[in-house]
């Protein structure tokens, strides 16, 4: 990296940090939650300029924790909505997985050690035979594998505490499980690819029974009609 791309590299770090921070201003202004989205500059700055896509991927999701442990922390002070926070955090995803199919149109080098996801082109981890392709930094893997999971849990673990003790007809759990088929998908990917299939069917029923445990039907009081 030149100096000139130090000091862009720079500018985007300090932009995050300003939304990071941006409730410490007291505007009373919900600004805050663009840090997803502008948690994207600096990463795809250095996917750009060729730094190793995974350990982009890596600081990416290390940005993303963070964030969703300053918002979870304003769930718990009754200052943000668990709803606003999944919202700007399924935004940015979205825009990043548009940033993956765009970027590599205009600049074909970045399709270096990625693979093609429908039109998005994410990290190449695995060959056919699910041995690690050969340019994998295994430290940097094991690091992107835990923050991977880190910021999955940071995401289901409030929305399961939201729904705590609520009255949940038994179809909606299918669509809250239908929400987190994805999420699980690509964790059992990244743990355990021969066998992401069933991983993800395991989550999933694991899912379900608890919320079967911490959700009502709202007919608990309700007697058995006589025949």
């Amino acid at each position: 990296m030149d100096i000139n791309s130090i000091i862009v590299l720079m500018t985007f770090v300090i932009i995050f940090a300003v939304f990071l921070a941006f409730d410490t201003f007291k505007r009373n202004e919900k600004y805050a939650y663009l840090a997803y989205i502008v948690a994207l500059l600096p990463v795809n700055f250095m996917w750009i300029v060729n730094f190793d896509i995974l350990g982009v991927y890596l600081l990416l999701f290390i940005l993303w924790c963070v964030t969703l442990l300053r918002d979870l922390w304003g769930v718990k002070q009754d200052k943000k909505e668990i709803n606003d926070i999944l919202l700007y955090f399924a935004l940015a995803i979205l825009v990043q997985l548009i940033i993956t199919a765009i970027l590599p149109v205009s600049i074909p080098a970045l399709l270096t050690n990625t693979t093609p996801w429908l039109v998005f082109n994410l990290p190449d981890i695995y060959t056919d035979t699910f041995a690690f392709e050969s340019w994998v930094n295994l430290d940097i893997l094991f690091a992107f594998r835990l923050t991977a999971t880190l910021m999955i849990i940071l995401v289901i673990v409030p929305l399961i505490l939201d729904i705590k003790d609520e009255e949940v007809p038994l179809p909606m759990f299918i669509i809250i499980i239908a929400l987190f088929i994805l999420p699980f998908l690509y964790l059992s990917y990244l743990w355990l690819p021969e066998a992401t299939g069933v991983l993800t069917l395991l989550m999933s029923v694991m899912l379900f029974i608890v919320l079967l445990l911490i959700t009502r039907s709202g007919k608990e009081g309700e007697l058995p009609k006589k025949k």
